[in-house]
């Protein structure tokens, strides 16, 4: 089944001021839209080299199926967290979990800025729950696949890809950062908590 581009969850201009809405538009509807055709043709490649037994060129599919679907991912993410008059501490099963893995909010937003900030080209930071060891971490993702954790779930992310604050922050990375602080959708942190806590 082919996969589509996810409606916004709020009109293209809702995240005004700290995120305008011409690249609100720019980026969902053609550099998302991008990778959800690229998720589709690398899937379809796949089967095709199944149903022909000839896997000569899986190396680059995988490296497509990898890059494709983790950037629709993480974007269909990216939109859902991030809402109208959203911000402010964490609150929730997610604070507390914050507080103990981190000491406090503040740590934590200090430590997922920095992180942000000094994603090498381009990526992501990911605020994620590490089964494995227990407790919430904060990774960068390098592209949208390199540096991950096995077994990782997001939580909360941000795009810090050039396209997703070119047009009004320019080269100015660090000040995307600090407006989506006010944009951050706590709620729907919190059911992502919730379903990794069932």
């Amino acid at each position: 089944m082919a996969h589509t581009l996810p409606d916004l969850p709020y009109s293209y201009d809702a995240l005004e001021p700290y995120y305008d809405q011409e690249t609100v538009r720019l980026h969902h509807d053609m550099h998302h839209k991008a990778y959800v055709d690229g998720l589709n043709s690398a899937e379809s490649k796949l089967s095709e080299a199944i149903a022909k037994g000839d896997f000569a060129l899986i190396k680059h599919i995988e490296r497509e199926l990898a890059f494709h679907g983790s950037g629709h991912i993480l974007h269909t993410m990216f939109w859902e967290n991030m809402k109208p008059e959203g911000g402010g501490p964490a609150y929730g099963a997610v604070a507390e979990l914050i507080d103990r893995d981190f000491g406090s909010f503040d740590n934590f937003k200090k430590l997922f800025t920095a992180s942000a900030v000094a994603v090498e080209g381009s990526g992501w930071a990911i605020l994620a729950c590490q089964p494995v060891f227990r407790k919430l971490v904060v990774l960068q993702a390098e592209k949208h696949q390199d540096l991950t954790q096995w077994g990782a779930v997001p939580l909360l992310i941000v795009d810090v890809w050039e396209h997703a604050y070119y047009l009004k922050y320019q080269n100015r990375r660090a000040a995307w950062v600090e407006a989506w602080w006010n944009l951050v959708n706590w709620d729907d942190v919190n059911q992502r908590v919730a379903l990794m806590q069932k």
